[in-house]
């Protein structure tokens, strides 16, 4: 008779199989993807270590676990990420949200003052939508264009909406930047994170970045800012007087970034460093 396998069982052996494969927190990732399989709250696991598992249970589990370790994102895996106060869908169409742009949202919604006013606000390059998307649920009046030049992640952007039940809220505009984007009057707000790395620093990046997530997200040209320099200038003349621009950027560009602001007429701007005391964010006020 078969070896009947416990839930502990297979988190151990998913465990240390993960750890051979080099994937970091190992024994966190083999929760997620097991309590996953299980279509049960990770924390819920605890209470049922001893539970027997059926081949088909047991089935999907070595299906998502060798997914894993090929080094694909776990975010892909289970198809879904925190992100601010919302749960989004996420897949291999735009980059997974990270944290620091979740710090970037708090920074954007504490430079506003008064969430209930009626603002007018561009997100570019929006991917997954989260951007957007957390400051439609943040900000109950504000007016929100999210702009993408991939229509597959705008599609993505559009199915999290909808998940979020923020469908009514934010507008979808497929565009590169501002190419083909120009829309009437003046925003008290444009935020974009863009893609920022250089082909060097894509090249270093762990497997799971290097080669699950989408490429055309991640790098630009002239050493990774190219694209930060077109949403800057474009940004200008889209502004309302005191209106604001905020980027993430990469960690070697904030002194060129600021010089080229207020070369594009900025009255002020500042870097402002992420949680862990990288130069990660650019403010320019209009």
């Amino acid at each position: 008779m078969p070896e009947m396998l416990t839930v502990l069982d297979v988190i151990q052996r998913s465990s240390s199989f993960l750890e051979a494969k080099g994937v970091e927190s190992a024994r966190l990732n083999a929760e997620w993807l097991i309590a996953s399989a299980l279509g049960i709250d990770r924390m819920k696991l605890y209470m049922q270590f001893d539970r027997p598992l059926k081949e088909a249970e047991l089935a999907d589990m070595r299906s998502m676990v060798a997914r894993r370790a090929k080094r694909e994102p776990l975010q892909y895996i289970i198809g879904s990420a925190p992100f601010h106060e919302l749960d989004l869908k996420v897949d291999a169409r735009a980059l997974i949200p990270r944290p620091e742009t979740e710090q970037l949202v708090e920074l954007v919604l504490g430079s506003l003052g008064e969430n209930d006013a009626p603002y007018r606000i561009i997100d570019l390059g929006t991917g997954s939508g989260a951007i957007a998307l957390a400051l439609a649920f943040a900000l109950p009046r504000a007016e929100i264009f999210a702009v993408d030049a991939s229509r597959e992640a705008l599609e993505l952007a559009q199915e999290n909406a909808l998940r979020c039940g923020l469908q009514n809220r934010v507008n979808f505009v497929l565009s590169d930047w501002f190419s083909d984007f120009d829309p009437e009057g003046e925003f008290d707000l444009i935020v974009s994170n863009p893609p920022y790395l250089t082909q060097e620093e894509l090249e270093s990046a762990e497997p799971e970045v290097r080669e699950h997530e989408p490429v055309g997200a991640l790098v630009a040209d002239r050493e990774g800012l190219s694209d930060l320099e077109t949403i800057l200038q474009g940004a200008f003349g889209r502004l309302k007087p005191g209106g604001m621009l905020w980027l993430e950027t990469g960690i070697g560009h904030r002194a060129e970034l600021l010089a080229l602001c207020e070369n594009a007429g900025y009255a002020e701007s500042l870097g402002i460093d992420d949680w862990s005391g990288r130069a990660r964010f650019v403010k320019s006020v209009k």
